[in-house]
């Protein structure tokens, strides 16, 4: 199943894609499950198939796609999680990810701008699988992780690098409004089987920048899902994305900066594929 959430005529909503089309389940199930986020706590995934033989079909052309999970209350990323993208970056190895935050109010979905803040000339991209949890716990074994998970999705973890190097925390370069692009959809984790059977491939304006197998992961998804709860429980809709390729802008010769105007692809097969367009942050 893919779900997407989404707004229609000012309504915020969410429902099941077909095809071209979506089932708007979230106008028939509001009562009992407001939001995309309720559906994966309860797992009503059987109530969300009945509601859409029901539902209202709307063209994906009319819907404003918001991120898959509007409102996670956790947004864990993972920093060089491939060797190509350690390498570049000069980090040492370690035996342990490195995990950082992202706000949920910096999200946008599908086809939604990426800002590129007036505050900076350094914006970069980062094509990445996202990890939706379905079943929370805290201190799940390694061999039981992939059973907590809702679906995956695309993820743009968009980086305004000049302030993720003000300090050795990543902090304000991660968290600027309008650069964490999530979507098109969540993909149920049956329909998707393996994470590590995936590709994560970024083009900007057409180009292909970034391109590596998850299975070249260093610390793969059900390892990460372990890590993280054990010092944090997992709830359901926490989302974990789960790092980028090597090729990122920053250590490109010369660097590659997105700019006004440039179309950003994340590209899973599988999974989906994400597209933004890069704006200049608005002055005021």
């Amino acid at each position: 199943m893919k779900f997407a959430s989404y707004t229609v005529a000012g309504r915020a909503s969410y429902g099941l894609v077909e095809g071209e089309w979506i089932a708007d389940v979230g106008a028939v199930l509001a009562a009992d499950y407001p939001d995309l986020r309720a559906v994966v706590a309860a797992g009503a995934y059987g109530a969300a198939q009945d509601a859409a033989a029901q539902a209202e079909r709307l063209s994906l052309s009319e819907i404003v796609f918001a991120p898959v999970i509007p409102n996670p209350a956790k947004i864990f990323c993972v920093g060089h999680n491939y060797e190509t993208h350690r390498q570049e970056t000069g980090r040492a190895k370690t035996d342990y990810p490195s995990i950082f935050t992202r706000f949920a109010d910096s999200q946008i979905g599908h086809r939604q701008a990426i800002t590129l803040p007036k505050v900076s000339t350094m914006l970069d991209f980062e094509g990445e699988l996202a990890v939706v949890i379905g079943t929370g716990g805290r201190s799940i074994p390694v061999a039981d992780a992939l059973s907590h998970v809702a679906g995956y999705g695309c993820y743009n973890d968009a980086s305004v690098r000049d302030w993720q190097w003000h300090t050795q925390q990543f902090t304000p370069g991660k968290n600027f409004p309008g650069t964490g692009a999530f979507g098109p959809w969540l993909v149920t984790a049956d329909e998707v089987g393996d994470p590590a059977a995936l590709s994560v491939t970024t083009r900007v304006n057409g180009q292909v920048v970034q391109s590596q197998p998850t299975a070249d992961m260093i610390f793969p998804v059900a390892t990460l899902i372990a890590y993280i709860s054990t010092f944090t429980p997992l709830s359901p809709g926490d989302v974990i994305v789960s790092g980028t390729p090597g090729g990122v802008g920053a250590k490109r010769q010369p660097p590659l900066w997105l700019k006004d105007g440039d179309v950003v692809e994340v590209d899973i097969p599988g999974v989906g594929l994400l597209m933004n367009k890069v704006r200049m942050e608005a002055e005021g």
